[in-house]
């Protein structure tokens, strides 16, 4: 079950921006084709003022579940080097302590959030250009903070029974196969 969350999420993030970058290579097009004499009259007639919003939006969806990915696989920003001077013993009760406070952090705003959201609901308030429902907009909150939350417990929880923390090798490709040579110059 974890393995089709783990990918709906990369699936997700990665169908937002491949979108939104399309989105906004087509409006740049556009913008700079009606400046075209011949090109001119077949570009005025599509309106492209919505994209922008869309794009918003999409990135704001991207950022919230980019957050919880970030968290699952150890690209999440943090400091850490404090901690990493620390006792063994002690280390390892700070970083829980940190990781819960992660955890109650995201879950109060995906609270919040689901509360606003259902304010929300009751009202008929749309986005300007796309005229979406206002509530679907701000959706990402409460969806992308509980998520969130669920992958600082679930890095909580890994870390308790094995000690270890997700650790992102910036150097590593997915889906790259790496020579013995360079693995042993890079010292892998």
């Amino acid at each position: 079950m974890l393995r089709i969350l783990d990918r709906l999420e990369e699936i997700l993030i990665a169908s937002l921006l491949a979108g939104a970058t399309i989105i906004i290579f087509i409006a740049v097009v556009h913008r700079y084709g009606t400046g075209i004499p011949f090109l001119y009259p077949f570009l005025i007639k599509i309106h492209l003022s919505w994209a922008q919003e869309l794009c918003i939006y999409m990135f704001v969806w991207m950022a919230k579940f980019g957050a919880a990915y970030g968290v699952r696989t150890g690209i999440h920003v943090g400091v850490d080097v404090l901690v990493n001077v620390l006792r063994p013993a002690i280390r390892s009760k700070v970083v829980l302590f940190g990781l819960f406070c992660g955890a109650l952090f995201t879950a109060i705003v995906g609270t919040m959030g689901a509360k606003f959201v259902i304010d929300l609901m009751g009202t008929d308030q749309t986005s300007p250009d796309l005229e979406l429902p206002s509530w679907l907009v701000y959706a990402c909150i409460p969806l992308g903070s509980y998520l969130m939350c669920f992958r600082f417990l679930q890095v909580a929880w890994h870390f308790w029974r094995t000690g270890e923390l997700p650790h992102h090798d910036p150097g590593h490709v997915e889906g790259v196969i790496e020579s013995p040579a360079v693995a042993k110059e890079m010292g892998r």
